[in-house]
């Protein structure tokens, strides 16, 4: 599933270039996660005025409501001046002034929902619960440690939440732990304060450098040019279960929480 990284790359990969755009078309393919919610119809002659993101989704603000795209498990968004004709996997053409949008998502768990704003009901569903993000000047450590001292559930489920903090997946959740040296079945109101504050700078640390490196490509991510992230080449515990870790050598433990996969080093996380 793209994440929080995966999702920023895509962002800054076409937002200046549809900034600005005219809409001329908008084509639906096979039914996604959630209805458009609007006549496709409806959003000719509006303009992007830019493109911004609120953890994994994307909202293109229109001179008229918003368009909210989530890239569910597998999507990805290509944006090119032409596309060719669009194959199975292609459910949303966004036709512009300045190029076409595509959303390209085999297993059509993702989504593309039309709200008149921010506030609006559909709009707030979908945002409204969404924790602090962790790039930007919100992100308190105060703010962090007192969400996390409220919290019984184990660390790495509440990192995955995205209640405390949004957009933390199961990638970058398991490398802030690790750069923490926290072990990620750890009660979060256990923690204690200085680790606390070695998390919270470790979250930016870590989703800061994936962004830099372009992501995760673990399968098939690419960003809207078409290119394919780095960071999992230098990842020091995810999927790497058996190898050794690179600190101290212990081999990497895996094991499961919440249906995800989790990886750590028992050596250099402590519980």
């Amino acid at each position: 599933m793209p994440e929080l990284p995966e999702v920023e790359v895509t962002r800054l990969s076409f937002a200046d270039r549809i900034a600005g755009a005219e809409i001329f078309e908008a084509h639906l393919g096979k039914p996604l996660r959630w209805a458009l919610g609007v006549d496709p119809d409806d959003l000719i002659g509006r303009q992007v005025l830019g493109v911004r993101r609120r953890g994994k989704y994307l909202l293109l603000d229109l001179s008229r409501g918003l368009l909210l795209v989530h890239l569910g498990m597998s999507g990805s968004l290509s944006f090119a001046a032409q596309q060719p004709a669009p194959g199975a996997h292609d459910h949303f053409d966004l036709v512009t002034s300045r190029g076409t949008l595509r959303l390209n998502d085999p297993r059509r768990f993702g989504a593309v929902v039309y709200a008149e704003s921010e506030t609006a009901q559909n709009a707030q569903k979908l945002l409204g619960r969404l924790g602090v993000e962790p790039l930007g000047e919100a992100f308190d450590l105060k703010a962090f440690q007192a969400g996390l001292r409220a919290r019984q559930s184990t660390i790495k489920q509440v990192l995955l939440a995205g209640e405390v903090v949004v957009g933390v997946g199961n990638i970058y959740a398991s490398e802030a732990l690790f750069m923490a040296g926290i072990r990620p079945t750890v009660r979060a109101a256990a923690i204690s304060g200085p680790r606390m504050a070695r998390l919270h700078a470790a979250i930016r640390e870590v989703l800061t450098r994936a962004v830099h490196k372009g992501g995760s490509t673990l399968r098939d991510f690419s960003n809207a040019q078409g290119q394919s992230g780095y960071f999992q080449l230098e990842a020091m515990v995810y999927d790497r279960h058996g190898e050794p870790c690179r600190v101290c050598a212990t081999p990497i433990q895996q094991l499961r929480q919440g249906q995800r996969s989790t990886y750590f080093c028992p050596q250099c996380q402590k519980r």
